[in-house]
């Protein structure tokens, strides 16, 4: 794969509005100068400029109108600064928006504090009806766009900056769960959520045998529901790893869920990193990385406990 996660939703929205003339992309001034739906389309694009609330807001009234809007700024200018529009439109009115959020995470990284999302996912969750995705890689993320295109739903989708992942399914729809690696019934399970979770699972499956690893793409509470039995049903003692805080993360919502499985997350913890780097440098300063994945891991699997710095490990239900 070559495209990033938003170059992914921006090439896949345009092939799906040659299709469907009710689509239309709108954007808080992300677009860039080569967007590629407005130079398809141009009569179906709209710069709203830094205007997050209102351009959900008219979001809402081309809906209505009988259009399928998709809207893109910055995640925590979508989930924060914009949160009452995105409460009323895609929660209270029901809206058929897709709100598509770059820069996830800490993926602005020199951007600094006031442009990273960390609360994202808290807040699209507390939204009933609202559809939340964090695809990972490009076959993905065109599957997603493609299943909000058709169901007409409101959608929240996550994504990051730059960076290039490969899909761990090509399938032509996004599941909510893909199994990449199988183990034993006792043995732990890693649960990764995004494209950085992904990613850091991926590499700590590679480097420790007997672990397996599920990937979870719909973040919202029907989604979630649906998973449990298959996850439950395979693995009691789960470790979650996620570019997010742990409150209102999906590391708290599956233990809820499942209250007889044991379940602990590596996050990015309570910090405000107020320093410069890149996506991973930040991550890190965070505690967010393989070798705290791997430290915990060792503590969960190992023959007795251990003393070892616990800087992002919360939530456990035994």
């Amino acid at each position: 794969m070559t495209l990033s996660g938003r170059e992914s939703y921006r090439d896949e929205l345009t092939l799906l509005a040659r299709e469907d003339p009710s689509i239309v992309c709108l954007e808080a001034d992300l677009g860039g100068a080569r967007h590629p739906f407005e130079e398809a389309h141009p009569d179906r694009f709209f710069n709203l400029g830094i205007a997050e609330g209102a351009m959900i807001d008219m979001a809402a009234g081309l809906a209505e109108a009988g259009y399928r809007p998709f809207v893109s700024t910055f995640a925590p200018f979508a989930t924060l600064r914009a949160a009452e529009s995105l409460k009323l439109t895609l929660g209270y009115i029901g809206a058929g928006v897709t709100v598509v959020a770059p820069y996830a995470g800490v993926s602005g990284a020199w951007f600094g504090t006031t442009h990273h999302g960390l609360e994202d996912i808290a807040v699209a969750r507390s939204v009933p009806g609202v559809t939340v995705a964090a695809p990972h890689g490009e076959q993905e993320m065109r599957a997603v766009v493609r299943d909000a295109a058709a169901s007409g739903r409101p959608h929240y989708i996550r994504t990051g900056r730059n960076a290039v992942y490969d899909s761990l399914s090509s399938a032509a729809t996004a599941e909510p769960l893909v199994w990449d690696r199988h183990a034993g019934p006792g043995d732990l399970c890693l649960v990764s959520v995004g494209e950085e979770g992904t990613r850091l699972c991926v590499e700590a499956a590679a480097a420790r045998d007997g672990l397996a690893h599920a990937h979870l793409c719909y973040l919202d509470h029907e989604n979630l529901s649906r998973v449990t039995d298959l996850l439950s049903g395979r693995h009691s003692r789960f470790l979650v790893v996620e570019e997010h805080r742990a409150e209102g993360g999906v590391a708290e919502a599956l233990a809820l869920l499942m209250p007889r499985s044991e379940v602990h997350g590596v996050n990015a913890g309570h910090s405000w990193p107020t320093g410069g780097g890149d996506h991973h440098e930040v991550m890190a300063s965070l505690g967010l990385h393989l070798p705290t994945v791997l430290d915990t891991v060792d503590r969960l699997t190992g023959p007795a406990p251990v003393s070892l710095p616990r800087p992002n490990v919360a939530l456990t239900n035994a």
